[in-house]
């Protein structure tokens, strides 16, 4: 190996693990939020619901496609809203092209024979996919509030009357609130899933919101001011997470946005990696494509500080995570090499520590909101150990596949809105086997990621010639991330 291309080697490597040291700093920011706030939810001010003239008319719109194992679940769910009926509208866009159509349009007319205003509205096309449906579906709201919920969503019947109460504080655009798994505990890939999401909906959401950085709705669960939403330019499809797109442009537009983590909105976790990769891919290249789109809008604001703007770039670089840890994986053999054929740049290793300290620091991050929600007992504490490891091992292995998305998003190249199948799996005896929503052919790059798989057991085995454990640990969760991600892929037709 030429000295020039080990320095190339070493430059790639050294910037993609200062910018993971850069990310795990601002997450210990957030931390230090999210630990210091308050809640202020008790002194905002709210609608008095038991006044007549303060009820707010609001829309609940459903935006589903193809939902034939929930569409069931999600309507009954809905009818139970305690919100009065005067007041209140349900919208379900339904750009179906499946036999779910008939069954679901049956099911709305029994709940109009109730007295529920529910209108079933069909588009010629899918044209904007989800963004296009709620547009084409906010033209002829009725409430000056709208909120929305994804299929696998199940809100409780108070759930209205805990959120629409804070827009009565004309400032404010969203009310998000924090995201339930009804299905946790069904499989390793459920579990840090949900692992994941926790750490999201409470760290980062509750971290940034308590100092007025930029926060985002999540697609689901929470609420929209109509009048805000036209403000910011209303739902736009030219991104694959419309939900990012739209936050941002709101809070630049001077919109505050309130997060509520005491309110819970239990939903279904992908319980089939193929859904979970469809999934992955759709949010990670969004995250790209929105950092393309509005990063420089929010470099140049004149209306926000130094430190949201650092906040802000750093969420939108989110996703692009995953492209610093996979090249950081896949140089981090042949830098193995290089330590042991150049002595004279065995100073630049020290670099490695960087990772060693941002593992430490998301292991700390993530402790505290898992102990929020599960509680912080000795047997919890080891539970998380294990499940820490799992996460950060599988993620590794998820790495290749959302770089490519991350990739994707950055050049600018256009695809379609590939939604995550349902399965309608509440309880682990239930089965997703069978479902016809499934992808049918296999991921090409499974692949890649069995040669991954391979290399990164060659990585621990050049520990042993080259007598230098130092990365062993890192290459042997490398090993059992692709692994894991490659055999259930194998076994579940992703």
């Amino acid at each position: 190996m030429g000295l020039t291309i080990a320095y190339i080697i070493i430059a790639i490597y050294s910037v993609a693990l200062m910018l993971i040291f850069f990310y795990s700093l601002a997450q210990l920011n957030l931390l230090i939020n999210y630990l210091g706030y308050k809640k202020r939810n008790q002194t905002a001010p709210k609608f008095n619901l038991l006044d007549p003239k303060e009820i707010p008319y609001v829309t609940i719109q459903l935006p589903v496609y193809n939902e034939e194992y929930v569409m069931e679940r999600l309507l009954e769910n809905i009818a139970k809203i305690e919100y009065p009926l005067s007041k209140l509208e349900i919208q379900v866009l339904d750009d179906s092209t499946d036999d779910s159509v008939k069954d679901t349009s049956t099911q709305i007319k029994a709940l109009q024979e109730t007295g529920l205003d529910i209108q079933h509205i069909r588009r010629e096309n899918r044209e904007g996919y989800k963004a296009g449906a709620l547009k084409e579906g906010l033209k002829i709201a009725k409430g000056d509030f709208i909120a929305i919920f994804d299929a696998d969503f199940l809100p409780d019947p108070d759930w209205l009357k805990k959120t629409v109460i804070y827009f009565k504080d004309e400032e404010i655009g969203v009310v998000q609130t924090r995201w339930g798994h009804i299905n946790r505990d069904y499989s390793t890939l459920t579990r840090i899933q949900a692992f994941a999401l926790d750490a999201h909906f409470t760290l980062e959401q509750v971290g940034r919101n308590a100092k007025g950085h930029f926060i985002n709705f999540n697609g689901t669960a929470g609420i929209w001011r109509k009048k805000c939403i036209i403000d910011a330019g209303n739902w736009e499809g030219d991104t694959l997470t419309e939900d990012l797109d739209l936050s941002y442009r709101a809070q630049l537009k001077n919109w505050k946005f309130k997060y509520l983590e005491d309110v819970e909105t239990p939903a279904e976790l992908p319980v089939v990696i193929s859904a979970a990769r469809s999934q992955q891919f759709r949010w990670n290249k969004g995250g790209a494509e929105n950092f393309r789109k509005t990063v420089w809008s929010v470099i140049t604001a004149k209306n926000i500080s130094l430190k949201t703007k650092f906040h802000g770039v750093m969420h939108l670089l989110n996703s692009s995570m995953f492209l610093c840890v996979f090249l950081v994986a896949i140089l981090s053999i042949p830098m193995l090499y290089i330590k042991n054929m150049y002595g004279h740049l065995g100073w630049i290793f020290e670099m490695t520590s960087f990772f060693i300290v941002s593992t430490i620091i998301l292991f700390v991050c993530y402790w505290f909101t898992y102990k929020s929600i599960q509680g912080s007992s000795f047997d919890n504490f080891v539970d998380y150990i294990k499940l820490f490891f799992t996460f950060f091992s599988v993620a590794l292995g998820f790495s290749l596949h959302n770089s490519m998305a991350v990739l994707e998003g950055h050049m600018g190249k256009r695809s379609e809105f590939v939604r995550t199948p349902k399965f309608n799996i509440n309880n682990i005896s239930d089965s997703w086997k069978g479902n016809k929503y499934l992808a049918k052919k296999l991921s090409p790059n499974m692949i890649i990621e069995a040669a991954l798989m391979i290399y990164f057991l060659f990585g621990m085995y050049s520990a042993i010639p080259l007598n230098d454990f130092g990365l062993f640990p890192f290459h042997f969760m490398l090993f059992l991330g692709f692994g894991y991600v490659f055999f259930k892929s194998l076994t579940a037709k992703a």
